[in-house]
């Protein structure tokens, strides 16, 4: 699974504006296969950056730090 970095958004950007342009030839000639792989793409890459968004908007979580009793310290 592709796990994507906040600071790779700006290439997700770039790479989506790049399919969009793209996209437009494979209309105009009617290639809805080509259609059909471009628009794949692009979900995917939505998909990626709502990941982004979501992971940004967690918290880290405290799992503490397991403390060791005073008597066993004591004993050894």
């Amino acid at each position: 699974m592709l796990s994507v970095n906040q600071t790779m958004l700006p290439r997700l950007d770039e790479l989506k504006d790049d399919l969009v342009a793209r996209r437009q030839h494979p209309i105009a000639q009617g290639w809805k296969g080509e259609v059909e792989g471009i628009e794949l793409t692009l979900t995917f890459l939505r998909s990626e950056r709502a990941q982004v968004h979501r992971s940004q908007q967690l918290r880290p979580v405290n799992l503490g730090i397991p403390s060791v009793p005073h008597s066993r310290l004591t004993r050894e």
